[in-house]
């Protein structure tokens, strides 16, 4: 389902935008940085579901763009059938962000959706807008743009949060095989969360408004089917599940809301513990980004903030388009992979045609940690006893990210110095040794946690339960 997190920069401590939320797929998830590409003349890429996806279709191929952006995604192995590797989003090198959102649609438009649907998937749809978007608005055009030339494969309605430094877009794509989707405009004073993604009113007797955009057939299609006539065209109660916000909606965009009228302005504190609380995030959050959304004048110095799982059992670490890599630790492993329970890392099986037996895997990275096993140990740990040790663990995470979030804020006007007077070489080079460090000093916090609670939990004892705890989540 996953979970996203808006907030204007005229809301913030930083005067700069935030874009933050969580994957919320129970598979594996790894962190990469796609560098920018001059593609061939004539290249084309795959998109699409295949027919053993949860809601089958065909996969068919489109053309790809001359030129695709770097960026920053988290990927991830499964989810509902759609091919691997799958993405929520992330961050491109112009600055725009996305978070990918579920967000169902009405049970006529599921009904009607062709089993033989062909189209771009909700994650095909977050990688081109990463791959091919400047401005946040460009990315909504984009995403409106390609499912009328080549149709939308659903798997039941979906969204997606696009931002840059100026504003951001709500963008509802619907099934139903009709090309329908919406946006709305969010701007410098709008706090919004997503979970499921939603709209409103939309003014639909003002189509020239600037704050919304739609697919020539949302209100004619409606109307042939009877689901409108005249009057407000509430979105979410025509085209959607009819619930509007969700509590869980409702209790952090009022949280939020309450900080702001207390006279009080958004930080990075704040964000961070808006991903952090229990009352939010549990064992289905797949990992935490956040991404602060920068007026910058060099683009391989913007970057985000990076969790391997939910926040409540791991911490945030800065990730920068400009760094050359990522830990080995933090790329694609075996564990919570589809598939890789039948594989081996062995190439007789290669040399015998048995090529889906062979793991995609290298050594070199499954011989490493794994971030996302590491933090799901400290989860289980946490929750053998939360009353204990959440809160023990919190305070040491967000002790930890204040004082990062300070000591990367001087290493950018260090990078910036060096961008300044062309060493970027220097540049990638000081931003990759930073951020790889302070990712492995971090998930060594978190080991040495583990080690700590799980010794006491053997000297203390732990309570007894007879199946899985969790936390008191409002979803």
């Amino acid at each position: 389902m996953s979970y996203g997190i808006y907030v204007g920069r005229d809301l913030t401590l930083d005067g700069n935008a935030w874009l933050a939320g969580y994957g919320d797929e129970p598979s594996s998830h790894w962190l990469e940085i796609t560098p920018s590409t001059k593609n061939k003349l004539g290249k084309s890429i795959t998109v699409g579901v295949s027919e053993s996806a949860d809601m089958p279709g065909k996969r068919i191929k489109i053309p790809q763009a001359p030129y695709t952006y770097r960026f920053i995604s988290v990927n991830y192995s499964y989810y509902k059938g759609v091919p691997a590797p799958i993405t929520n989003g992330g961050l491109n090198e112009h600055g725009v962000a996305v978070r990918d959102i579920w967000s169902t649609s009405r049970p006529e438009l599921i009904e009607m959706t062709p089993m033989t649907q062909a189209g771009l998937n909700y994650s095909d749809l977050a990688r081109l807008v990463l791959e091919r978007a400047k401005t946040a608005k460009e990315g909504v055009v984009l995403i409106g743009s390609l499912i009328a030339e080549y149709g939308e494969s659903s798997y039941g309605g979906n969204s997606h949060l696009i931002a840059d430094a100026n504003e951001a877009w709500v963008v509802i794509q619907f099934s139903g095989g009709q090309g329908l989707w919406a946006a709305e405009r969010l701007g410098s004073k709008s706090i919004r969360v997503s979970r499921p993604g939603y709209i409103e009113n939309i003014p639909v007797d003002d189509p020239g408004n600037k704050n919304f955009l739609y697919s020539p057939n949302l209100v004619s299609f409606c109307k042939e089917k009877g689901w409108y006539s005249t009057g407000t065209f509430n979105v979410n109660k025509i085209l959607g599940d009819g619930k509007g916000r969700w509590e869980g909606v409702k209790w952090m965009e009022n949280s939020l809301q309450s900080m702001i009228v207390e006279g009080k302005k958004i930080s990075f504190k704040e964000i961070v513990w808006a991903l952090r609380t229990s009352k939010l995030t549990g064992d289905t959050a797949g990992y935490g980004q956040i991404v602060p959304l920068l007026k910058k004048s060099y683009s391989t110095s913007r970057f985000l903030w990076h969790a391997p799982i939910g926040a409540i059992a791991s911490t945030f670490s800065p990730v920068f388009i400009g760094q050359d890599h990522v830990p080995s630790e933090f790329a694609r492993h075996r564990y919570l992979t589809a598939g890789e329970a039948h594989r081996f890392m062995d190439n007789r099986k290669i040399e015998n045609g048995e090529i889906d037996s062979v793991s995609l895997v290298s050594q070199e990275i499954e011989s490493s940690r794994s971030a996302v096993m590491e933090c799901k140990r400290l989860l289980y740990l946490i929750l053998q006893d939360p009353d204990r040790y959440k809160s023990e663990v919190s305070e040491v995470f967000e002790k930890r990210e204040i004082e990062l979030f300070g000591s990367t804020r001087e290493l950018l006007k260090l990078v910036d110095i060096l961008l300044t007077q062309d060493q970027l070489d220097l540049a990638e080079k000081a931003m990759t040794y930073f951020s790889n460090n302070e990712l492995r000093i971090g998930l060594n916090l978190i080991m040495s946690l583990s080690d700590s609670i799980e010794k006491r939990l053997r000297f203390l004892g732990k309570p007894k339960a007879s199946e899985p705890r969790k936390f008191d989540q409002i979803w």
